[in-house]
């Protein structure tokens, strides 16, 4: 199994997962709400048309490799690879009819990011990395992904899906990183993430993450020249308070503000 022949498996998986997905955008489509009751937390159909194809693809050509997911149960979570998905990250933009969402396609290696991709079949847009180098593909061409210089959170462009996620200390330590930015934008979901190795923003700081909405955007930062951790610095495979930024110098100040 060659890189080559991974990128082009993953470039099937989101056509046709992409294909499953479509005819759900901006139709009558009704979601349902799994929070138990908490913070709204929609799936629809869709997300679940778009997983149940790719599942299917993966146990078709890789039966031996393992699956995680947002919509269903973990099939053979600790194979030696194992596909991280996300069939729609952003289902409240999707349900809104707003184009900030995409399919989140990881592979891991031992536990470890090795390849990821966000597709957003709407657009168009593909952004994939390996976390050595990153590639954007759509309606404006084809080109490499760099992220950009940033010395300090004064010049710094910032993005959070919503400062609801937030509350208590994490959004305290949030609003000083905020408060010292340049500028601020919600509702972006997985877009901030591209739009951060693309070399548009400059730190993306969320919580409560779980490992299929960071796992597959991982390997694109990086591979793009920027970094992402948790909140006191270290690896984030596992989810939760996630740091990623387009230049190590901003991601310590964010690191030292947060935990002020």
């Amino acid at each position: 199994m060659t890189a080559v022949d991974i990128s082009r498996f993953i470039d099937d998986l989101a056509t046709q997962s992409g294909q499953a997905i479509m005819p759900f955008f901006r139709s009558a489509l009704t979601a349902e709400d799994k929070s138990d009751g908490r913070d709204f937390d929609p799936v629809t159909e869709a997300d679940r048309a778009g997983e149940a194809v790719m599942r299917h693809m993966i146990k078709t050509t890789f039966p031996d490799h393992g699956i995680t997911g947002e919509e269903f149960a973990d099939e053979n979570a600790e194979a030696e690879y194992v596909w991280v998905l996300d069939p729609i990250d952003g289902t409240k933009a999707f349900i809104s009819g707003l184009p900030l969402w995409g399919t989140l396609i990881g592979l891991t290696h031992r536990g470890s990011p090795t390849y990821g991709l966000m597709h957003q079949p709407f657009t168009g847009e593909r952004f994939a990395g390996d976390g050595r180098t990153a590639h954007y593909r759509g309606p404006a061409g084809e080109r490499s992904l760099a992220t950009r210089p940033c010395a300090s959170l004064t010049e710094a462009t910032i993005s959070a899906t919503t400062p609801q996620m937030f509350s208590g200390k994490t959004l305290e330590a949030y609003r000083r990183v905020e408060s010292a930015c340049r500028m601020h934008r919600y509702g972006c979901d997985c877009y901030a993430y591209c739009m951060l190795a693309a070399g548009h923003m400059d730190l993306v700081i969320e919580t409560g993450l779980k490992p299929c909405d960071i796992l597959p955007l991982i390997p694109i930062v990086t591979g793009a020249g920027g970094i992402v951790t948790d909140w006191q610095g270290n690896p984030v495979t596992g989810g939760g308070n996630v740091v990623a930024a387009g230049d190590p110098r901003v991601h310590a100040m964010a690191l030292k503000a947060l935990s002020a």
